[in-house]
């Protein structure tokens, strides 16, 4: 590596500058400030020796090839990042600076980060692989199948010596023993294990004996899981006509299965979770409905029986009907000769009165007391001794009888 970021000349000077001799400790202090300045940020690969975790949480190791070795550092505080602990004999990518170890004189390099050894290849490979399939609609929401809710029969394509099938069967046993298990056993892991997890989807669906596909296994550093990164892969998960759950790796893994799948799930337990339903939360919810039914059952009931009482109170049956009109006919009836019988008494009481008063005013009455009648010949009343004449004949009408006279004389 140059040197040209740091000035020498300027270092000899400020030697020299100083007339004495240096100490051990001056002189690794120069030294170690001549190498922080003169590397950069760099990348360096190796094979890990003697690797140390310390008690306090630090990394010691070395790096070497076939002719040469340097002693690494990688602190408590940038090795918690990384998800994988390096082992002696793994070859890695170190991203790290050059310093001294002031207290030993020791030349070493202060690790910031790690990775194994290819991974950036692989990474590169992956996001190639994954803008090609995006562009050519595998990923596109659009054309993912539903997965059913209900499934009879399921599959599973994993190695049948693979703890993430236990995971499977034991989570699918647990929440629907019902359902049909059918494994398609592949290896997932090692040389030409892509071809092979292709031709189980593609026997899967020739087979087509199952509602759901489930292709998983567990979880791994990125080559581990790498068979799940082919294409041959993608492309028969992409032209299986059965709807595919992926679970490869654990949470944080991402695999181009993941994206061509028509459900991703987490983890191979979490894709037997969501290839099919609860048995028992479905019981449970089939128990509240239930209950939620018959409370709703009895309140209607409840209400119309009101109503029901309600309208009977309303209700009047035919011979209840006659009964009460007959009653209303003989109050009416009651009434009206109550009615009657009061304004017959009060004409009779008025008749009476007239009758009287007839029998007053009857002219027969008085003649009965003594008075008399007397009118002339023309039938005119007479009232006063002035409409006679003397000699005129008058005709008298008494109580009983009647007689004629002459008049004789007149007085006024």
């Amino acid at each position: 590596m140059p040197m040209a970021d740091y000035d020498t000349s300027s270092s000899e000077k400020n030697l020299g500058a100083l007339q004495k001799i240096l100490s051990v400790s001056e002189l690794n202090r120069l030294a170690r400030e001549v190498l922080e300045r003169s590397f950069p940020l760099f990348w360096v690969s190796g094979e890990v020796s003697n690797f140390t975790r310390a008690a306090s949480g630090h990394w010691y190791f070395s790096l070497k090839d076939q002719a040469a070795q340097v002693k690494c550092v990688m602190f408590k505080g940038r090795n918690a990042y990384i998800d994988f602990t390096p082992r002696e004999g793994d070859k890695i990518e170190a991203r790290c600076t050059v310093t001294l170890y002031e207290a030993r004189g020791d030349f070493q390099l202060t690790v910031e980060f790690v990775q194994k050894a290819g991974l950036g290849a692989l990474f590169e490979a992956f996001e190639q692989l994954k803008i090609k399939l995006a562009h050519e609609g595998l990923f596109d929401p659009a054309f993912k199948k539903a997965i059913s809710q209900h499934p009879k029969t399921i599959g599973i394509v994993t190695s049948t010596e693979a703890a993430a099938l236990r995971d499977v069967l034991t989570t699918l046993k647990r929440r629907n023993p019902a359902i049909l298990v059918i494994i398609y056993p592949t290896p997932v892991q090692g040389k030409g294990a892509a071809t092979l997890i292709a031709k189980a989807i593609h026997s899967a669906n020739q087979r087509a004996e199952c509602d759901t596909l489930i292709i998983c296994r567990g979880g791994g550093s990125m080559e581990d899981l790498w068979q799940f990164n082919e294409e041959i892969v993608a492309r028969a998960m992409d032209d299986s006509a059965i709807p595919t759950i992926s679970g490869v790796g654990h949470e944080t893994d991402f695999t181009i299965c993941d994206f061509v799948a028509d459900l991703r799930a987490a983890t191979p337990t979490a894709a037997a979770e969501l290839a099919c339903m609860d048995v028992t939360a479905q019981k449970n919810q089939l128990i509240n409905l239930q209950n939620q039914l018959s409370k709703q059952i009895t309140f209607t009931l409840n209400q119309q029986s009101q109503k029901l009482d309600f309208l009977a109170r309303r209700l009047v049956s035919p011979l209840q009907q006659l009964q009460n009109k007959t009653t209303q006919l003989i109050q009416l009836k009651h009434r009206m000769d109550i009615g009657l019988q009061g304004r017959f008494q009060t004409q009779q009481q008025q008749l009476l009165m007239l009758k009287n008063s007839l029998e007053q005013l009857n002219p027969q009455n008085v003649l009965a007391r003594g008075y008399a009648l007397v009118v002339n010949d023309k039938g005119e009343l007479i009232k006063s001794s002035a409409q006679l004449q003397m000699g005129e004949r008058i005709n008298i009408t008494l109580q009983q009888g009647t007689a004629g006279a002459n008049i004789i004389y007149t007085k006024q």
